[in-house]
């Protein structure tokens, strides 16, 4: 805070210097017509920010709430992005489409997260644990560089697809706006159970493993 107060005074006092010297070059007159109009312009401002500040809260609660709305009143809504085309980090573009009849755990991870690098071991073990079950885990990873997504993917021992959001739509889709997320996708495509955050394998138990029974039958 010290360093943005001593240049406020500093503007401040500058400011001040700059009305007393207009006062007494132009007169008191010519001084009062200035404000007059400047407090008209900074009026008008305020009320055009106030009115962008609401559009733009509207937008993004709209962005955040609305799969996870969906998802808690069990709508089941088809996963967003569901035919996009996404690059691979190793080999052709794939859409979650792709694995249509699997069940998808889609993870949104980046390389510089470390709450990414915790849950990594989870993942890995459950994609062991699923794959010969009809399902599959499928990261993507958002906001990374390829060199630093592969290192990660590397070091963390990742056998599972992992695709890129090069534009960040992907992940504007899905209302994300932190990493990790968690996305539990069932046979049909669609969304039935989420987690912002780590993931834990509590989520996993309650919500992956149920369908993975169904997957057996």
């Amino acid at each position: 805070m010290r360093h943005i107060a001593l240049p406020l005074i500093a503007i401040l006092a500058a400011s001040a210097l700059v009305w007393v010297t207009v006062v007494v070059v132009w007169g008191f007159q010519t001084y009062l017509a200035i404000l007059r109009r400047l407090i008209g312009i900074l009026a008008i401002i305020a009320a055009t920010g106030f009115v962008a500040l609401i559009i733009f809260g509207v937008s993004q609660t709209g962005d955040d709430r609305t799969l996870d709305q969906a998802v808690a009143n069990a709508s089941k809504p088809i996963a967003p992005g569901w035919t996009d085309k996404l690059p691979s980090l190793s080999g052709p573009s794939q859409s979650l489409s792709d694995y249509k009849g699997k069940v998808i755990v889609l993870n949104l991870w980046a390389s510089w997260c470390p709450p990414c690098r915790d849950e990594a071991p989870l993942l890995q073990r459950t994609q062991l644990k699923i794959a010969k079950l009809g399902a599959t885990v499928i990261g993507v990873t958002w906001n990374d560089s390829v060199p630093d997504a592969k290192e990660f993917a590397r070091k963390t021992g990742m056998t599972y697809p992992q695709l890129r959001d090069v534009t960040g739509s992907f992940a504007k889709a899905y209302g994300t706006k932190g990493l990790p997320e968690t996305f539990i996708i069932n046979r049909q495509g669609r969304v039935v159970a989420l987690n912002r955050g780590e993931i834990t394998a509590e989520f996993l138990a309650k919500n992956l493993d149920p369908l993975l029974t169904q997957v057996k039958k």
